[in-house]
């Protein structure tokens, strides 16, 4: 174990240790077996992420009572749930099997889907996303720490890009499948995860090693309440502020509470002998700077996704699968740039220049749409933006996924897996809230496009804050690509 490692980890395992070590593998099992099925676990929740945002509208007139408010819930609730209980069951996992936990939450995930396909109301919806979010955090960290379990060190950056890359391209898959299942019933979009979630666990149990957990803390219920209850209570506050203004008692109500249970969280994780996030996690410089980048960047995507499928229904009224056509471009250039590009150039440049190209190119494709988007329709206009954002997300997000990883002791694989993608659903969550209250409710097609290209603005201001913690935290050269 390295110094690093030594003086951080004050519980960390050695990295001999035999609990950390899969047990022998059946005959046909390798690691990149592992990261196959593994990976299975990242495009259920990249199509899930994508079809959504795609059938939102479809939902929305469905259910002819529900506001955007009250839609936006359908994706916030998921995104809030799966934050806070990444950490919870990313901690549970390394007390246990991890093969048999990522098979549980691929069981989750599945049953909950076929709940969300029969939802009769917004409310029922967003109660089955939030269990489909619980199966999620649950078979996302363990995915992960199976991957980096099996993987030898110097080749688990590229595994994780790998898995982050095949996410992305179920991402750009997800547009047009849910455009073409949208046209026959919005239902189907939570349908379509039942064979692939079922196939998974059958594979999944025939050919997954047992990879044994050790004895690590049991982490709090309560300090996942406590977080879940601080970025709902935000997120609540500034979804509706637009509708109630500032000087609403509700809001002020909303924002002290989100303050107050936030900062008890942080305040237990800085005191209590088992914090549920360690504090220690965030003296890896490498692993900190990628948290502080995560945060304003996954705000940014997470109204990026929202807006153009809002934008096309609603104001060029077009089809789902029209929309889904083209916004698949973007996710589309998210696998070809990480698997083809950003590899290579961490390697000759390093993480730091890789992230701050991503940002730039992301912001870019929002400037396009703020600037060149219209009342009249024009998918060319749609793909200039879609395609830089892919660019972007290609670059940013896999490096980081990489970056947090990497300097991460193995008995805390799943844990900071965890931090890392608890902060990026958390901010999902925030961003697409902002987007929500800053375009509000307009009445006619010219106020909704001055509305559209402010949130864009907005975002690129929002996502420009990542650059800061990029020159500070991640400019040295890794030692190995």
């Amino acid at each position: 174990m390295n110094s690093i490692e030594r003086g951080t980890f004050a519980r960390a395992v050695p990295l001999d240790d035999l609990s950390l070590r899969p047990k022998p593998p059946r005959p046909s099992t390798s690691p990149n077996l592992v990261l196959a099925i593994v990976c299975v676990g990242i495009c259920l929740a990249n199509l899930d992420l994508f079809i959504v945002n795609v059938a939102l509208p479809s939902i929305g007139q469905d259910f002819k009572d529900a506001s955007l408010d009250d839609m936006s819930w359908v994706l916030n609730g998921y995104a809030i749930a799966y934050a806070a209980l990444l950490v919870f069951f990313g901690r549970l996992a390394e007390r246990h099997r991890r093969n048999l936990s990522f098979l549980l939450g691929v069981g989750l995930f599945t049953v909950a889907s076929a709940a969300c396909a029969a939802a009769n109301s917004v409310g029922m919806l967003t109660a089955f996303r939030i269990v489909q979010a619980a199966g999620a955090a649950l078979m996302t960290p363990t995915s992960l720490g199976l991957l980096l379990a099996v993987f030898a060190p110097e080749k688990r950056g590229g595994a994780v890009r790998t898995w982050t890359a095949i996410g992305g391209l179920a991402a750009a898959l997800g547009p047009v499948v849910g455009g073409v299942l949208v046209a026959v019933n919005w239902r189907w979009i939570f349908f379509v995860n039942v064979p692939i979630g079922l196939i998974a666990m059958v594979i999944g149990w025939w050919k997954l090693p047992e990879i044994e957990g050790h004895d690590a803390p049991r982490p709090k219920f309560f300090d996942a309440v406590l977080v879940t209850g601080g970025i709902g209570a935000l997120v609540f506050a500034i979804v509706k502020v637009s509708d109630w203004g500032f000087r609403a008692p509700a809001i002020g109500y909303s924002f002290a509470a989100a303050a107050i249970l936030l900062a008890l969280f942080v305040w237990r994780c800085l005191r209590t002998e088992n914090p549920f996030v360690d504090p220690a996690v965030f003296r890896i410089r490498p692993f900190t700077g990628a948290a502080l980048v995560m945060a304003p960047y996954s705000a940014a995507f997470g109204a990026m996704l929202l807006s153009v499928a809002l934008w096309e229904q609603t104001a060029w009224g077009w089809s789902a699968l029209q929309t889904g056509l083209a916004i698949a471009p973007g996710p589309l250039m998210v696998p070809i740039t990480s698997l083809l590009f950003a590899g290579r150039l961490i390697a000759r440049f390093g993480a730091a220049p890789v992230v701050t190209a991503g940002i730039v190119v992301f912001a870019a494709g929002l400037v396009a749409w703020a600037t060149l988007i219209g009342p009249e329709p024009h998918p060319a206009f749609v793909i200039m933006g879609m395609i830089p954002t892919g660019i972007g997300v290609g670059l940013t997000f896999p490096t980081l996924m990489g970056v947090s990883a990497a300097g991460l002791p193995p008995s805390s694989f799943a844990t900071g897996s965890g931090v890392i993608n608890m902060i990026r659903q958390a901010s999902l969550a925030v961003g697409v809230a902002i987007f929500v209250a800053i375009i509000g409710s307009p009445s006619s097609l010219p106020e909704r496009l001055v509305a559209f290209q402010r949130g864009w603005w907005v975002m690129v201001a929002i996502v420009a804050l990542g650059l800061l913690p990029t020159y500070l935290y991640l400019r040295q050269k890794p030692k190995a690509p």
